[in-house]
């Protein structure tokens, strides 16, 4: 059947219901938890690197309200059956879907990848070209593969395939670009701002290649354990790449914002840098 998950076709015991649910759960609750980080953190980077920021705050807002609504429609896909001890599709209830985890991405995947624009060391040229093959890229990768997704349970998986291997071109295209710009980001910066650059690459590596074991996965293991491995999966992919990812570019920045001289005044009045507070009055 074309266009139904693969999860609303098979029964979970409590145990494997409850995890999907509560995994769900807390993809949504990191993505408030960390909304609130990065709005009360954006004072601490100067004013140039904030974009950055405020771009994490767009995709937190994203995440936690598709998120919400995803954990939401779990729960109300499937009732337990006392007779069979098993969650199993309610009647009349809509079907569970991924395909909102793809809406998400669709906003949220350009986000990411401008952040780190605003916080590297290139010219506005550089900057607006990387932005555009960001941009499409992104996008391309995303929309082929939510188009994929609609056929994992078609008889004739082909178009699940293919659709997976064009969405994973763009993948590429995307890691080949992040690739190079931290490389060459990497020869302006000293000391940990550097060293956390490179910690972002083998972060936004690992992470995304865990999205396509979780697309891979009514192939690889159609059963419960199926369904919560590929939560989980993208649970931990989703707050690996916008939560984590967020937080090591905003610490870069303020690594980058202290060597510039910053000082920024925190919510209780103290000085962020440890500075004596007349120096920051004689700024």
């Amino acid at each position: 059947m074309i266009g139904i998950s693969f999860e609303n076709f098979l029964s979970f015991s409590p145990m494997a219901y409850d995890m999907v649910a509560h995994v769900l759960t807390l993809g949504f609750a990191v993505m408030l938890a960390a909304l609130f980080y990065f709005v009360l953190s954006i004072r601490t980077v100067a004013p140039k690197y904030r974009v950055s920021s405020w771009l994490s705050v767009v995709v937190m807002v994203s995440a936690f309200l598709i998120l919400f609504y995803q954990a939401q429609s779990w729960t109300n896909a499937f009732a337990f059956n006392s007779a069979t001890g098993l969650y199993e599709r309610a009647a009349g209830a809509p079907a569970f879907s991924n395909g909102f985890r793809y809406l998400n991405w669709l906003i949220d995947v350009p986000m990411l990848l401008f952040q780190i624009l605003f916080v590297v060391e290139i010219t506005k040229a550089t900057r607006q070209t990387l932005r555009n093959q960001f941009f499409f890229a992104g996008a391309a990768m995303i929309i082929t593969g939510y188009i994929g997704q609609f056929y994992e349970t078609a008889e004739n998986i082909a178009p699940f395939l293919i659709w997976g291997g064009s969405s994973t071109v763009f993948f590429v295209w995307v890691l080949i670009l992040m690739y190079r710009l931290i490389r060459d980001a990497r020869q302006n910066l000293e000391g940990e701002a550097s060293t956390l650059m490179g910690a972002i690459w083998w972060l936004f590596l690992i992470s995304w290649f865990l999205y396509p074991g979780a697309y891979l996965m009514p192939v690889i293991l159609n059963n419960e354990a199926g369904v919560v491995g590929r939560q989980i999966t993208f649970t931990v992919a989703d707050i690996s790449s916008k939560v984590i990812y967020g937080v090591l570019l905003a610490r870069v920045a303020q690594v980058r914002s202290e060597q510039e001289g910053y000082i920024f005044q925190n919510l209780f009045g103290g000085l962020g840098t440890g500075e004596p507070k007349a120096s920051a009055s004689a700024d």
